[in-house]
């Protein structure tokens, strides 16, 4: 499948990376919406999906078009995100976010667009990856869980704005929803994109994800070294790694991981631990 390849997994002692962190946002003095950028059409998107063999109609096109108008014009309130040029948010944030649907379709043994699945987006952040991979795949029933309120009121504007069906905002922390019913063992599939360390990762998700259904986990240079680290805490959270994959992303150099973790066993009930203890005391 083009832009994908298996990966032989090298010693940790080899690999010299460090672990991605979580972004801090903070919020900065209201300013003037940002000028017309001039282009349109997000050429870089499009020719990414073609490469990518993910379908992207006309309708798709023009939201991922409203969706950048709308996290420009908030990233000057809100400090969303450092990337805003027209072209990086095509490849650093959109490309980057669909990446994954190749892997996640020939896991599942579906063609792209995906059917309908429960996908719930841990850190939502901005919205990425879950709404890009919402606007390619209209099917699915997509929930965006976030901690901070002011993401969580932007991700409620941009539902509205771009008139998403089946698509919730739900603010709380992974390891504190991981415990409630409502969250606990309910989805399909479970996404992270740059929340934290692997070790510390796989307990804030796989307690999330449903018996048989996967985490879909977004890593950067350093995931071979993360997920050496991370064997451990796989196990004890009931999954099984199906696939640690290198990516490519259309028009970037920069090395893109995504780990498939499927579910096999109930999560013991004591996790995920409280009180920061996942990424104070990872399970390494």
């Amino acid at each position: 499948m083009g832009g994908v390849a298996a990966l032989s997994i090298l010693p940790a002692d080899m690999i010299q990376s460090s672990p991605m962190e979580a972004t801090e946002y903070s919020v900065t003095t209201p300013q003037e919406p940002l000028p017309a950028h001039g282009q349109t059409g997000l050429p870089l998107l499009v020719e990414g999906c073609q490469q990518l063999g993910i379908p992207l109609t006309a309708t798709a096109v023009a939201a991922f078009e409203r969706y950048y108008q709308e996290l420009v014009t908030w990233n000057q309130r809100l400090n969303l995100t450092t990337i805003v040029a027209y072209d990086e948010v095509q490849t650093k944030h959109f490309l980057d976010s669909l990446v994954s649907l190749p892997l996640l379709a020939e896991e599942l043994g579906a063609p792209l667009p995906l059917p309908t699945l429960r996908l719930l987006d841990v850190g939502a952040g901005a919205g990425f990856p879950g709404i890009p991979l919402k606007l390619v795949t209209p099917a699915l029933q997509l929930t965006l869980m976030d901690g901070t309120q002011k993401k969580i009121a932007f991700l409620e504007h941009l539902i509205r704005t771009l008139e998403l069906s089946a698509t919730k905002p739900v603010h709380g922390r992974a390891e504190e929803l991981g415990r409630t019913t409502a969250h606990r063992a309910q989805y399909d599939v479970v996404t992270a994109r740059a929340v934290a360390p692997l070790a510390t990762l796989v307990e804030y998700v796989l307690p999330l994800v449903r018996l048989g259904g996967l985490a879909v986990l977004y890593k950067g240079p350093s995931a071979p070294e993360e997920f050496m680290e991370a064997r451990r805490a796989i196990k004890v959270m009931g999954g099984e790694t199906v696939r640690l994959a290198p990516v490519t992303v259309p028009f970037l150099a920069e090395r893109r991981f995504i780990l498939l973790v499927k579910k096999i066993a109930a999560t013991p009930a004591q996790y995920p631990r409280g009180q920061g203890l996942a990424r104070k005391r990872p399970l390494v």
